[in-house]
């Protein structure tokens, strides 16, 4: 079998920037319209013009790579789907960044290079906007005029909200604080991270394939194993940043987990030990990928190794 070859940067920024684009238009389409007594302007703040938007391309990605064999009945409204599905997901992630940086969480004061949305607009404010950016990710996915089959629309509010909620990235964070000080192995680490941040990364790639309807359930178990390989490696590579990254370059507080007392991998396996961890674990996504046996994999594959190799 002929091996595949990766994207180069250029390949990938020539598909990923005009999705982007889609993505940031329909993002200041929807977030904080008519949002009144001020709560609009900080949804916008915590949503726009920020982030690597690593969930939305994940789910355009895995739309794209099942296109050929979706159904009858979900193709018309494939396009839309994958679009409210990106920014569903990546309201789902802002918000939860907003309350992951409360006083009563992480405490934290620099998201994305700037102040954040509690420092910005005060504590309730950034509560309510993270409130009302959960609420409107469900909004999204369910509209009224739509060619999107209500199938599909459930299926993808199912799997957005088993992504975010206990089950998912609130279990994780649950365990995240329940844990510190704590000596936990790395099993127990692992299940940590696959819910705190693997859930939703996953689910993004999920949600991508259920745009197209009905599809084989090999190429969904291979698609899922890829989104879980991904995500844990994601949270590696941010445990490895914590320790050799600046908040300039970051974007975010450096060496906060090692002050917080909170295992990590680079605690449990040393900085070597962690890149050889996220580098198998990269292994194990692009094999998932092989699995699929989808015609075109190539963004998927390409951002696989964004994950891994990012300085941010």
């Amino acid at each position: 079998m002929t091996a595949v070859q990766p994207w180069s940067a250029a390949e990938l920024a020539a598909w990923s920037n005009p999705r982007l684009a889609e993505v940031e238009a329909a993002l200041s389409r929807w977030v904080g319209v008519q949002a009144p007594a001020g709560l609009g302007e900080a949804m916008r703040y915590s949503v726009l013009d920020g982030g690597k938007r690593l969930r939305p391309l994940l789910v355009l990605a895995a739309s794209e790579a099942v296109q050929p064999l979706a159904d009858a009945g979900a193709r018309a409204g494939q396009t839309e789907a994958a679009l409210r599905a990106a920014c569903a997901v990546e309201l789902i992630h802002a918000y939860s960044l907003v309350h992951d940086d409360l006083p009563c969480m992480d405490n934290d004061v620099l998201r994305r290079g700037k102040p954040t949305a509690h420092v910005q607009f005060g504590e309730a404010e950034a509560l309510l906007a993270g409130d009302a950016l959960q609420a409107l990710a469900f909004e999204l996915l369910v509209p009224d005029a739509t060619n999107i089959p209500a199938a599909v629309q459930a299926r993808l509010a199912r799997l957005l909200a088993q992504a975010a909620g206990s089950q998912g990235m609130a279990g994780g964070q649950a365990i995240d604080l329940k844990s510190v000080g704590l000596r936990l192995d790395e099993a127990q680490l692992q299940q940590m991270h696959r819910l705190k941040t693997g859930a939703l990364l996953q689910g993004s790639v999920q949600m991508g394939a259920a745009c197209a309807g009905e599809l084989p359930q090999a190429a969904v178990a291979a698609l899922s194993d890829y989104g879980a390989a991904l995500g844990l490696a994601f949270q590696v590579v941010d445990d490895i940043l914590d320790v050799v990254a600046d908040s300039q370059t970051l974007g975010k507080t450096v060496g906060k987990d090692a002050a917080a007392d909170k295992p990590t991998y680079v605690s449990l396996l040393g900085l070597d030990g962690a890149r050889a961890r996220a580098r198998a674990l990269l292994d194990q996504a692009l094999q998932a990928l092989a699995r699929s046996e989808l015609p075109d994999t190539h963004a998927l594959r390409a951002l696989a190794h964004m994950v891994v190799d990012r300085d941010r």
